[in-house]
């Protein structure tokens, strides 16, 4: 067996956080972290240049290396976990267009309804992909390129996703795999190839089939790092790329989560919920992102928009330091007397609102305190990520355990609110970091295969992925039986205001 290092690359819509695997114990050796910037504008414009991506990575990668105990001649492979969805739109000449419209980017509304409708409606866009097409989607933002900036549409020659530009800097080929493909809306998951219809809708020239990378599997390396860009790295020559993934697929490998009965919630800037899957689940409601995940089966997911941007929203309101933040929600009551937040800061994804917007119900003389309206940011996320649970638990998943990342996650009060409203055991990984954890092991993965060397994917999770005794908890009943009830009114509460979003 091998004994070399892996590194783990998750380039997200924050920053670049990486770190070394040492395969010999283990252990994580090192990581780095480098921000990034944001583009924000009208009409909920997110976007980022590309090279920032790049610039933030080759940073980062350098800055590992080092650590003393993360020996560059000992790095065999590197994998890379990004934000999903972003449309990163090149020219003839490999260079990018213009910034790449992210994830979060909410302008492209309008084409996906569009988009759908040309489709002929909601059922047939899952009929033909196993998902509805959704604002975030890359398949929107194609469609927003043309319609807007047709002068850079007649430019475009390749479409690539963050993580597979990446990749394409790394190692000079333009290639995808179906987890983080299954997320552009123009990917078909039960046949886990392009969807031509979804592209000729868009353009019926069939100028778009031939803008796609070429599919790889999961396991497959996306190549070896150009000996160019290895010095400028600071590692040596052919070390394997693996293909990587969405940041998704990647954490839910960085989770254990890689055989069914385990349930991954995400507790970040958004909200996610996913299961591993041998075979494709698709909702007929539309609701449940019908992914592939990035081992060579299907992740089906549910997002929500805002988790901590509730929590954060709140604190930055009462000017309230996370402790402070923190030992004031503790101080309330579970349903916070009463008090309720409908969460949607950012309007929502899961369910279907994107007009939404937040506000506190239920609040009267008496119960509109500071700790109060702190439980209640904590709860509505909470209440919100339940929700996704129940369109997959709809959809045939039955948790056994959820595998708790994210921010959100380092706090004990909402751990085990987390058991309480889900109903079900939490444990949390040691590592924090799941997306570049998750890297880093698909790396060794990829490694092994290519070397014919032993070790699964799930023997090598299954190794190399602990958990903290100290973190996990069960459920208490007396508290699950409560939210039981408020989850009740919680939907209700959402039911009676989305007439009044979908009017404004």
């Amino acid at each position: 067996m091998d004994h070399g290092i892996f590194i783990g690359i998750d380039s997200g819509t924050q920053g670049v956080k990486t770190i070394a695997l040492d395969a010999e114990t283990g252990q994580v050796v090192g990581r780095s972290t480098i921000a990034h910037q944001l583009i924000s504008g009208p009409n909920g414009r997110r976007e980022q240049e590309p090279q920032w991506w790049w610039d933030a990575l080759v940073q980062a990668v350098r800055m590992l290396l080092t650590r003393e105990s993360v020996a560059a001649s000992r790095v065999r492979a590197i994998s890379i976990s990004g934000q999903q969805h972003g449309f990163v739109p090149l020219d003839s000449n490999g260079e990018v267009i213009r910034p790449a419209k992210l994830w979060c980017d909410t302008e492209t509304a309008a084409e996906a309804m569009a988009l759908t409708d040309e489709l002929g409606g909601t059922d047939r866009a899952i009929e033909l992909t196993g998902s509805s097409i959704a604002a975030g989607f890359t398949a929107s933002k194609v469609k927003w390129l043309r319609e807007h900036e047709p002068g850079n549409y007649d430019r475009l020659a390749m479409i690539l996703l963050p993580h597979d530009y990446l990749n394409y800097r790394l190692t000079g080929e333009y290639v995808t795999e179906a987890g983080d493909a299954s997320g552009t809306a123009y990917f078909d998951v039960r046949r886990r190839e392009w969807c031509n219809a979804v592209l000729r809708a868009i353009d019926s020239s069939g100028k778009l089939e031939g803008c796609l990378p070429r599919l790889i599997e999961s396991a497959d390396p996306a190549g070896t790092v150009i000996p160019a860009v290895a010095r400028e790295l600071g590692l040596p020559e052919n070390v394997l790329v693996a293909s990587g993934g969405g940041d998704n697929m990647l954490a839910a490998i960085g989770t254990g989560n890689v055989r069914p009965g385990v349930v991954t919630a995400s507790l970040g800037t958004s909200g996610t919920v996913y299961a591993y899957a041998d075979s494709p689940v698709i909702d007929p409601a539309g609701e449940l992102a019908a992914f592939c995940s990035s081992t060579g089966g299907w992740l089906p997911l549910a997002c929500t928009m805002n988790v901590t941007v509730s929590t954060e929203a709140v604190r930055n309101m009462f000017r309230l330091s996370l402790d402070e933040f923190n030992a004031a929600a503790a101080s309330a009551p579970p349903g916070a007397d009463g008090v309720i937040l409908a969460p949607f800061f950012n309007g929502e994804r899961t369910p279907a609102l994107p007009g939404a917007t937040a506000g506190f119900q239920g609040l009267t003389a008496t119960n509109a305190t500071r700790e109060n309206l702190c439980r209640a940011a904590i709860e509505g996320p909470t209440l919100g990520l339940r929700y996704a649970l129940g369109v997959l638990k709809r959809c045939g998943i039955t948790p056994a355990e959820i595998r708790l990342v994210g921010g959100g996650a380092k706090s004990p009060l909402w751990r085990q609110m987390v058991a309480d409203m889900f109903d079900c055991p939490v444990a949390c990984p040691v590592e924090t970091e799941a997306g570049a954890l998750g890297a880093a092991i698909q790396a060794h993965w990829c490694y092994n295969r290519a070397n014919d060397l032993p070790g699964t994917l799930g023997e090598l999770a299954e190794n190399l992925i602990r958990y903290d005794p100290g973190k996990g908890c069960p459920p208490e009943r007396s508290t699950t039986d409560f939210y039981h009830g408020l989850y009740a009114n919680y939907l209700r509460l959402v039911t009676n205001l989305s007439g009044y979003w979908g009017s404004q």
